[in-house]
């Protein structure tokens, strides 16, 4: 049971109500930290909106420039477009008001995902051990890294493919392009947290690996089932066509295998652990 420092050297175990009024307090901690970042902003509305949010609807944004060129050099020319044929509208009087207000609350969960991992972190960490607290020292960093180049995967490389696929795709021609606000923003924000959150799995196997629920060998032996699992996601995040699928898959792939090393080293330890204990 996880214990609380009273002044001086005292402590005391914590009843399950005790507990409860801990958390809320990290809970609202987190919540106003959100909060705050949240206002910010809202305040800086055309570098959210302009630049960030419209950024992969646009020609000249990074990753379709990359991928033209790259095409180019192959003879294709994929992803060399002026511009993309669809259009962005508004179909109710709240909704760029509401847009505004849940994309700042979004921005301000991502910009916050670390204090939050720092407010979850001290409310696990006094039931660890010691050792157990040194040797997750770095979580919170490597979580918050591990997030964040997973949100940038998810804005650069799975939010432009979707877009260009789903933006440029009709039936017929007599069919026009006109997305609504919300769903394009929907999408931004899907590919983006989704892929934050998927890059989170070497963390997962970290706490999984250490109550005991999977080993080296458990991964290894169902890394086929893994792939499969890796690419129902990748189909479900990102366009229907090969290419797309294989750039979203390899780097979860390459997560998973790294997941496998971080198992093993843990188990390691806990072997050497009850061997000198022993």
């Amino acid at each position: 049971m996880a214990k609380s420092k009273l002044q001086g050297t005292a402590e005391k175990e914590m009843s399950f109500l005790d507990h409860l009024e801990e958390l809320r307090w990290h809970l609202i901690k987190s919540t106003m930290a959100v909060m705050i970042l949240s206002v910010l902003a809202f305040i800086f509305k055309d570098l959210i909106f302009d630049v960030i949010i419209f950024g992969p609807k646009k020609a000249d944004f990074p990753t379709y420039r990359l991928l033209c060129r790259s095409a180019q050099a192959i003879g294709f020319d994929s992803f060399c477009f002026t511009e993309l044929p669809f259009r962005i509208q508004s179909r109710t009087m709240s909704g760029q008001f509401s847009a505004h207000i849940w994309t700042s609350i979004t921005a301000g969960f991502v910009l916050a995902f670390p204090y939050v991992l720092y407010e979850f972190w001290k409310f696990i960490s006094p039931g660890l051990h010691i050792n157990e607290r040194k040797n997750a020292r770095g979580f919170i960093l490597v979580a918050s890294l591990l997030f964040f180049a997973g949100v940038l995967f998810g804005y650069y490389v799975v939010t432009p493919l979707s877009i260009n696929f789903l933006g440029s795709y009709q039936v017929s021609d007599q069919v026009f392009n006109d997305f609504d606000l919300s769903s394009y923003i929907g999408l931004v924000r899907a590919c983006a947290l989704s892929c934050g959150l998927i890059f989170q799995l070497p963390i997962v196997i970290f706490f999984l690996t250490k109550i005991g629920v999977v080993t080296p060998e458990i991964l290894r032996k169902y890394r086929k089932f893994a792939l499969i699992i890796v690419l129902v996601i990748s189909a479900i995040i990102t366009p229907p066509d090969i290419a797309s699928q294989v750039i979203v898959a390899i780097p979860v792939l390459i997560l998973y295998e790294i997941s496998i090393l971080v198992s093993k080293r843990i188990l390691k330890k806990q072997n050497k652990k009850k061997a000198t204990n022993g």
